[in-house]
């Protein structure tokens, strides 16, 4: 194919690119999601990140969103979105990502991905091209589904540093006279970050009717940390048994800054380890380079 083909071919993937990631990002989605993002509105903080406005202004065609909709329900199974939600639930249930959007943005991936590496396989063979165009669509299907997965990763990371603050401030309030819902109310309400907002979220749904050992019980499965389940299941039984949590948080909280002393202890001594590659490849051949250069250079004018 001659180059001027190729640009023009290039430049119609790229005008098909946009418009499909303006369907995905701008559409609305449907009126079940909606709903059901009302009542998710509950179980989320008032100190977590809003969502930022579309970066287009206006909606596109309804009846691209439902196309982009279906082929999207049709490419992903039940089992693929229960995993999804997942998650979502591990990254914290971000506002501008739901499942729907999720979804449509796994179509536009595998589109985008399938004609740009149909492109550079049929330039550099004509048989190429349709294998690249399978290859791109594979990947750009599960290019969500990493963003997601590594949006939860780090969320569980965050939880895992902040529990150790969260509980000090848990301790302070119940020694302080406060029950435990007060002391959680009081942590949701002055400390910031993710573990602040999961504890929020239990309080919402503690509000909403669900009994305090379910609201627990619903925050240890939306985690990865191991910590925080096992802080969890020792308040659920407390609360079973009618034990004082006083002791329990006390323990817990020492126990977790033992933990966090541990942990960077750890790091710490990972620095040698990882040093040693970039000093064995990097730094001994510029001095090698250095300390032998005028003797080869001498050795070679001498012979």
């Amino acid at each position: 194919m001659s180059g001027p083909a190729l640009v023009a071919l290039a430049v119609l993937g790229s005008v098909l690119a946009v418009a499909l990631a303006a369907a995905a990002v701008a559409a609305p989605p449907s009126r079940r999601r909606r709903m059901l993002r009302i009542l998710r509105s509950y179980d989320r903080s008032r100190n977590a990140a809003r969502a930022v406005a579309a970066p287009f202004g206006g909606r596109l065609r309804p009846q691209v969103v439902w196309a982009l909709q279906r082929l999207g329900d049709l490419v992903t199974p039940s089992p693929v979105q229960v995993r999804l939600l997942r998650h979502l639930d591990f990254a914290g249930n971000p506002a501008a990502w739901p499942l729907d959007r999720v979804i449509r943005g796994r179509i536009v991936g595998g589109l985008v991905l399938g004609l740009v590496f149909y492109v550079i396989a049929h330039g550099i063979a004509l048989r190429y091209g349709l294998p690249g165009a399978v290859l791109g669509v594979l990947l750009g299907l599960h290019i969500p589904d990493l963003l997601v997965y590594n949006a939860g990763v780090k969320r569980q990371r965050a939880i895992t540093l902040s529990l150790p603050d969260m509980l000090d401030a848990l301790v302070i309030g119940v020694e302080s006279g406060l029950g435990l819902d007060a002391a959680m109310a009081q942590v949701a309400h002055l400390l910031r970050g993710p573990m602040p907002d999961e504890i929020n979220r239990v309080l919402q749904e503690m509000r909403l009717g669900v009994s305090r050992s379910n609201a627990l019980r619903a925050l240890a499965r939306r985690t990865t940390v191991r910590d925080l389940k096992t802080l969890v299941t020792a308040l659920v039984q407390a609360g079973e048994l009618g034990i004082a949590v006083a002791g329990i948080l006390r323990e817990h909280a020492a126990d977790q800054r033992t933990r966090r002393r541990q942990r960077a202890e750890e790091q710490a001594q990972k620095v040698t380890v990882k040093l040693l590659f970039p000093v064995l490849f990097c730094l001994f051949p510029v001095i090698f380079i250095v300390v032998l250069g005028p003797a080869l250079i001498r050795i070679s004018g001498s012979l």
